[in-house]
C-alpha cells in the first residue's frame, strides 16, 4: 500500500486529459466559486475560532481560486458559527481579482455586510415550499419580496448580487421537485437582477438524469451563462451531476475544501464537492481553472486539522494527505 501512494503523485502528474469529443461538448474555462469558509463551516457543531476562518481564507486565495464565499450575515441566534461575520470580513486580507462574496437573508443583513466592507453578496432562496420556511421563515414567495429589497439597495450601491436556489433536485420535507417549480424561481431571482444563479442539490440525491432534465427546464428561462451548480455529495453523485451540467453549457461550479459542509436545515445531507476532487476532475478533462490543486490540497490538510477531522476529499484521501 505504501509503495502505491508514494507512487500515486507520479500518476496523476502523468495522466492526460481525454478530448472534450469523448464527453461532449465542455467548456473550456471554468470558474470554481469556493463555499468552504461559509457553506462548508456553517454546520460545525463546535465552534471554528475566527482566526481560524480568517487563515484559512487567506491561505485560499493563494491556491488561484477567483472566488471565495467568506461568511454570512445571518442571525446568530439561527447560524451561530457565522456570528463572527464581520471580524471575519475585517481580518481576511483581500487578494486583487478575487471576490469574496457574503450570504445575507434580508435587508438588514445587506446593511450589516456593507458596513463589515462587503463588496458582493449572495441571496439564497429554495423551489421548495417548506424548505424554504424552515430555512428562512417565510414562503418562497414573501423570500422573492424580501429579494426586491436587497436588490434595489445593492443595485444604488453598485453591489453585485448572486443568487442561490436550493433544493433544485429534492427536499427533506417535499420529495422530488418539479423541474418547472425551479425554473420559475430562478427566472424570477434572475429577472430581478441577481448576475449569478446557482442551483443547489442541497440534500445531493440528485443523479445525472434528475440533473438533464431540471437544466433543460431552466435553460427555457435563464441565459446558460448566468448558471452555476451547486452539489451536495450526500449520495456520492456530485461530480457526476456537475459532468452532466458541464456538458449542457454551465461553466461556473461551486465547491468546498476538503468536502466540508452540509445544512442545518436538511439532517442527513452530507458535504459539498470537494474542491480538490473538482479540480482533480477538470484538469483531467482539459478544462482551465487556474486553481493550483496541490495548494488546495494542503488548505484542505489545514482545515481539517483545525476541525480534527478526515478530509472528505477523495483526492487527497488517495494520495495521504490526511
Amino acid at each position: 500500500m505504501v509503495a502505491v501512494n508514494r507512487g500515486l503523485p507520479r500518476l496523476v502528474a502523468s495522466l492526460r486529459p481525454i478530448s472534450s469529443s469523448a464527453v461532449g461538448i465542455l467548456p473550456k474555462h471554468v470558474k470554481i466559486v469556493e463555499v468552504g469558509p461559509r457553506d462548508g463551516l456553517q454546520n460545525e457543531k463546535n465552534l471554528v475560532p475566527t482566526q481560524v476562518k480568517i487563515s484559512l481564507i487567506n491561505m485560499l486565495s493563494e491556491t488561484g481560486l477567483p472566488v471565495i464565499e467568506a461568511t454570512s450575515f445571518v442571525s446568530p441566534k439561527w447560524v451561530p458559527q457565522m456570528a463572527d461575520h464581520t471580524e471575519v470580513m475585517q481580518g481576511i486580507q483581500l487578494f486583487p481579482g478575487i471576490s469574496y462574496p457574503v450570504l445575507i437573508p434580508n435587508l438588514k443583513g445587506f446593511q450589516a455586510a456593507m458596513a463589515a466592507g462587503a463588496k458582493e453578496v449572495s441571496i439564497f432562496g429554495a423551489a421548495s415550499e417548506l424548505f424554504t420556511k424552515k430555512n428562512i421563515k417565510c414562503s418562497i414567495e414573501e423570500s422573492l419580496q424580501r429579494f426586491t429589497e436587497v436588490l434595489s439597495a445593492a443595485k444604488e450601491a453598485s453591489i453585485p448580487v448572486r443568487g442561490y436556489v436550493s433544493c433544485v433536485l429534492g427536499c427533506p420535507y417535499e420529495g422530488k421537485i418539479a423541474p418547472a417549480k425551479v425554473a420559475e424561481v430562478a427566472k424570477k431571482m434572475y429577472v430581478m437582477g441577481c448576475y449569478e444563479i446557482s442551483l443547489g442539490d442541497t440534500i445531493g440525491v440528485g443523479t445525472p438524469g434528475s440533473m438533464k432534465e431540471m437544466l433543460s427546464a431552466v435553460l427555457k428561462e435563464v441565459p446558460v451563462g448566468a448558471l452555476a451548480v451547486h452539489c451536495h455529495d450526500t449520495y456520492g453523485q456530485a461530480l457526476a451531476n456537475t459532468l452532466v451540467a458541464l456538458q449542457m453549457g454551465v461553466s461556473v461550479v461551486d465547491s468546498s475544501v476538503a468536502g466540508l459542509g452540509g445544512c442545518p436545515y436538511a439532517q442527513g445531507a452530507s458535504g459539498n464537492v470537494a474542491t480538490e476532487d473538482m479540480v482533480y476532475m477538470l484538469n483531467g478533462l482539459g478544462i482551465h481553472t487556474g486553481v493550483d490543486l496541490q495548494k488546495v490540497m494542503e488548505e484542505g490538510a489545514f482545515i481539517c486539522k483545525a476541525l480534527n477531522r478526515r478530509t472528505s476529499s477523495k483526492v487527497a484521501q488517495a494520495s495521504c494527505r490526511l
